[in-house]
């Protein structure tokens, strides 16, 4: 996919992202449950589509896990009195590995490669 159209296309997911937050906050469960798909769905593929990068990956991966602990955490307040939130925190937690991993080991053992 080029640049241009991948910048797109992560702007639009940017775009499912806040109407999934905004069905959220105003207790829309249905559109609420219903975005979830498109959201997740377009991270991952977005992480897949800049895997042969490896700060587009980390940071896809990152973004991914975000966004499957948002959802959890939604699904929690909507159905669950809000129970869901610790399997929310380990989605957020495995996210922030991934950037810990990414800046503590890919990004020095990149720099001390090329220089």
């Amino acid at each position: 996919m080029r640049e241009t159209k991948l910048r797109e296309y992560e702007n639009f997911h940017i775009v499912l992202w806040l109407l999934k937050d905004t069905c959220w906050l105003m207790d829309f469960k249905l559109g609420g449950m219903i975005m979830i798909v498109p959201t997740v769905a377009a991270a991952f593929h977005i992480t897949w589509l800049g895997r042969k990068n490896a700060a587009n990956l980390f940071h896809n991966l990152a973004v991914s896990n975000w966004i499957c602990g948002n959802a959890v955490w939604m699904i929690g307040e909507f159905f669950f009195n809000d129970s869901f939130r610790p399997f929310a925190k380990v989605f957020f937690s495995i996210g922030v590995v991934f950037l810990a991993v990414y800046y503590f080991g890919v990004l020095p053992k990149e720099k001390r490669l090329r220089g």
